[in-house]
């Protein structure tokens, strides 16, 4: 009634004066209030018309408070883009049940009471702020994700083109999906995204952009709901962690890239029917599926994309299994933030290759080196399968303070003491880790083989056990399932191995004060001693702690020269524990370089 007076009060103005704002600001203002929005922007539209058309200075003072609406849509139109950089280029709209493109998407909200709010909004106020629209297009394109196992008749993108999701036969993974819409739209979410449904798997580009971007997806997501087909309703936890959803390839990103995630059971009820609005939040489900992953709860609530620290995240994929072959390295993708080519047809090893190559590339890091099991075609330093992930790499023992100092104080030598800063000059000196055309470049630290011998064992049937000698070195045993060459002293060989120290620059004992953006020759600066010098212990300290700690047992590689001079790596069943015989003979370590790995 009060909308309808004050329409006619507007009326009665614009008949007054038909060039005048004012009437026209009336009718405006009594529109919005009673949102009828579309009415209430063509008043506007005209309002500022006659804004434009006056020659009365205070009036056109008065206009600059306000957007056109072409200014308007652009603003808005801006945060719209900006928004849908990071969402999927496919939607399913929980409303209509129809599969919405990019453009589908935007005209959906362009149409809408929402848009025409905002609209009004941005014209009236020239300084609205950008937050302000950015949340409201941020609150309207929100959506959600499904996590889950595909099982027999998946829904695909032809199945649901152009066809109302809720009007499909309800079979097989069209009962899924229409679930997942229904629970989606049941917690006031537009927009829904399965994997089943929104990539067009026969468009190549389409597929690489998906694959690369689809833990960015989940990660910007406003729910990922999980759905665990095979765990029936209980209030008793243990379900999730014999789920199959939990050895999957996929879903280890599908889980840790959101912030929000609901675990649903087969009748699409909550998890343990936990009704609080995030599962990660939940003590209970976090330490099941720690305790089912392997992973710690900071990764599992708040896991954090990079290829540092890579073994611990190769160890977590180890235990999961794909479909395709290949997919069990691009499923990782998201989980290193690595943008690499997919190309289904390379098989596992190759994918699998590429894939760890970058991450050395990227990272520095020698831990994705650290497996154990056969050797990759695509580079002997590079395992064959991802399973070789699983045993937990090894840990020297950790020294107490006192006991390094103790040690340093028995290296105060004066040539032990030069030969330690000589070789501490080296490993700073030494570049990272890196790949060339397939090729490792490795920097390491090197001990020549001089024997070789098989050990009869029981099970030699299974696997094989050689001693291996070599200079500097401890006796060590290397088991692995192929049968290599042996030689000593007494029978030697042409062919050159080698026991190697990978080497991470990283892993040397740099003070606090010392950062990345020092040069090398800053950092190597520790006083190595002329003829002239006396002994500084202070100065010398840092390079006798780096003896002390090359002193103590470490994971090596078995290397074997071939005839173009590169080395391969000698695959091992299990871990290569080496040690130097006497920590104060430093001469033993100074064979510092970087070899060639085929």
């Amino acid at each position: 009634m009060l909308c309808e007076e004050a329409l006619l009060d507007a009326q009665k103005v614009i008949e007054l004066d038909p060039s005048s704002y004012r009437g026209y600001q009336l009718k405006y203002t009594a529109l919005h209030s009673a949102q009828r929005y579309d009415e209430a922007i063509d008043a506007f539209r005209i309002m500022l018309f006659n804004m434009d058309n006056t020659f009365d200075p205070q009036i056109r003072k008065l206009r600059q408070q306000y957007l056109s609406p072409s200014e308007a849509e652009r603003t808005i139109l801006k945060a719209i883009h900006a928004r849908l950089e990071n969402a999927p280029f496919r939607l399913l709209d929980t409303t209509t049940g129809l599969l919405c493109d990019r453009e589908a998407q935007i005209s959906a909200f362009t149409t809408s009471t929402k848009y025409e709010e905002l609209l009004l909004s941005t014209m009236k106020h020239e300084n609205l702020r950008m937050e302000h629209i950015e949340e409201v297009v941020m609150m309207y394109f929100h959506w959600v994700m499904l996590s889950h196992r595909w099982e027999g008749e998946e829904p695909l993108l032809h199945d649901i083109q152009e066809k109302v999701v809720y009007e499909l036969d309800p079979v097989d993974g069209v009962v899924k999906l229409q679930s997942f819409c229904k629970a989606a739209h049941d917690m006031g979410y537009r927009w829904a995204w399965s994997d089943t449904c929104c990539i067009d798997k026969n468009n190549n580009v389409d597929l690489q952009k998906t694959i690369n971007f689809m833990f960015l997806w989940y990660r910007s997501s406003a729910l990922t709901i999980v759905y665990l087909s095979d765990v029936p309703p209980s209030l008793k936890s243990g379900a999730l962690a014999k789920s199959a959803w939990i050895t999957r390839g996929w879903t280890i990103g599908e889980f840790l890239a959101p912030k929000v995630v609901l675990f649903y059971q087969n009748d699409w009820t909550p998890y343990l029917d936990d009704r609080s609005s995030n599962h990660k939040e939940s003590l209970v489900i976090m330490q099941e599926m720690a305790d089912a992953t392997g992973m710690d709860g900071p990764a599992l609530v708040a896991f954090r994309p990079g290829v540092g620290g890579a073994r611990e995240a190769l160890r977590w994929a180890s235990m999961r299994v794909t479909t395709l072959q290949e997919d069990i390295a691009y499923s990782l993708f998201g989980i290193f933030d690595v943008h690499i080519p997919v190309i289904y047809g390379e098989k596992k090893q190759k994918a699998l290759g590429r894939l760890l190559e970058e991450i050395v590339a990227q990272s520095g890091e020698i831990t994705a080196l650290d497996w154990v099991g056969k050797s990759s075609e695509f580079n002997s330093c590079l395992p064959a399968n991802i399973t070789s992930y699983k045993a937990p790499p090894f840990t020297p023992p950790s020294l107490s303070e006192d006991e390094i100092q103790t040690l340093v104080s028995s290296l105060r030598s004066p040539l032990t003491v030069e030969l330690a800063s000589q070789l501490y000059t080296q490993l700073n000196n030494i570049r990272c880790p890196r790949f060339a055309h397939g090729r490792l470049l490795l920097p390491c630290i090197a001990f020549v083989v001089t024997e070789i011998r098989l050990m009869h064992t029981q099970d030699q049937e299974t696997y094989f056990t050689y001693e291996v000698k070599a200079d500097g070195l401890r006796d060590l045993l290397i088991t692995t399932e192929d049968r290599h060459i042996r030689f000593s002293p007494a029978r030697p060989t042409k062919q050159t191995f080698l026991i190697a120290r990978p080497w991470d620059r990283r892993d040397l004992d740099l003070p606090d004060f010392v950062d990345d953006t020092q040069s090398v020759e800053d950092r190597s600066d520790h006083g190595s001693l002329g003829q002239n010098d006396t002994l500084d212990w202070e100065s010398h300290l840092l390079p006798l702690r780096e003896v002390v700690r090359l002193g103590q047992p470490f994971s090596a590689f078995l290397l074997a020269q071939q005839r173009s001079r590169q080395y391969k790596r000698i695959a091992s069943d299990h871990n290569i524990i080496a040690q130097v015989k006497n920590m104060a003979s430093v001469r033993d370590m100074m064979d510092v370089r970087t070899l060639e790995i085929l």
